[in-house]
């Protein structure tokens, strides 16, 4: 098996603003695992939050590249058990290698990537459309220019409620509001009551990630189910949140791929957790990966790819928040540029 690194730098149709700061672009590296003819691709991004740099996925693969390249007679399953003590402290990598090896894996098999795990394609959740913090004229313009059954509206501001109110005069889609951390207790608990009437059919991490005390408070008193996701970092957190919140969102890159995703998915159901995968802002190379999981997930947020200017490369699309697979095996992923 034979490791390619490329690296790029995604840019993004707008600058998209969270309650942690801006972006205009985003450096993200490409994995692919070449063997027999057949490739799979994965993808890890650069993010200041948990402190991930291309250059440093780049050293990381290059010093670990004998490790990487053994034969592949392991299932990806096997592959992710056999990373995991080499790259248990850089999930986003370990999320690349992950996604790009059971890519591989399913186009040898001469399979799509959802029929290897043998899944079906019926009931698929409908992916949001994320509208970033900017002025209010900019956020309504957002989402006049990609009209969408469903939005992830960015949060933590000083006017969120203004916000709402004004986006909800210019559609009936269904609001999903993102407050990445920026809330406290008391205004997460009044802010569900008046983000109920306005149409919001969950709020997604209210508070700070450790705030596990505050978090029980909200999920007791919220009007609105109450989503983890800084707080749902990898599977051991699973269990933590049973009680705490309504709901996971699992992040590919955070977990460490779609291998440990998979159990996260199911340990979350058998403690009656609803369940939704999201990306970070990432190619189709990412979004692809994340589709698959798309049969057994109540949520989907998967449009990181519709924020980019230029996609690297094609896959798993979305139409009108659909999601519309290819006729490719494995993730369906192709690189436009190389």
């Amino acid at each position: 098996m034979k490791l390619i690194i490329r690296t790029y730098k995604l840019q993004l149709k707008h600058p998209f603003t969270i309650s942690r700061g801006t972006r205009t672009e985003i450096p993200s590296l490409i994995v692919e695992l070449q063997e027999n003819g057949f490739s799979g691709f994965g993808e890890a991004t650069e993010n200041p939050f948990y402190h991930t740099t291309v250059e440093q996925f780049e050293k990381e693969l290059i010093q670990k590249r004998e490790i990487i390249e053994i034969t592949s007679t392991k299932t990806p399953e096997e592959y992710w058990e056999y990373l995991y003590p080499y790259f248990k402290n850089n999930m986003f990598l370990l999320c690349a290698l992950d996604e790009a090896y059971t890519d591989l894996y399913a186009r040898k098999k001469d399979l799509k990537l959802y029929k290897y795990w043998n899944l079906e394609l019926k009931n698929l959740p409908q992916s949001n459309y994320t509208i970033g913090i900017d002025t209010l004229e900019n956020m309504v313009s957002k989402l006049k220019e990609m009209p969408w059954p469903i939005y992830k509206i960015k949060l933590g501001t000083k006017n969120d409620l203004e916000i709402v109110t004004e986006l909800r005069k210019h559609t009936d889609a269904i609001f999903r509001i993102d407050a990445n951390c920026g809330w406290n207790v008391s205004e997460t608990i009044k802010n569900s009551i008046e983000l109920q009437k306005l149409g919001v059919e969950f709020i997604e991490q209210p508070l700070a990630p450790t705030n596990w005390k505050g978090a029980k408070i909200v999920f007791d008193n919220s009007y609105l189910p109450i989503i983890a996701d800084e707080s749902c970092l990898v599977e051991s957190d699973v269990e933590k949140c049973y009680n705490h919140f309504h709901g996971i969102n699992i992040k590919l890159m955070k977990c460490g791929g779609l291998t440990p995703a998979k159990r996260m998915i199911s340990k979350a159901k058998s403690l009656g957790l609803k369940t939704m995968v999201g990306c970070m802002t990432e190619s189709s190379v990412g979004i692809s990966a994340i589709a698959h999981l798309a049969p057994i997930l109540d949520f989907v947020d998967m449009d990181g790819a519709l924020l980019l200017k230029n996609d690297i490369a094609s896959g798993v699309k979305l139409e009108n928040g659909n999601i519309v697979f290819l006729n490719t095996n494995g993730t369906g992923v192709e690189l436009l540029q190389k």
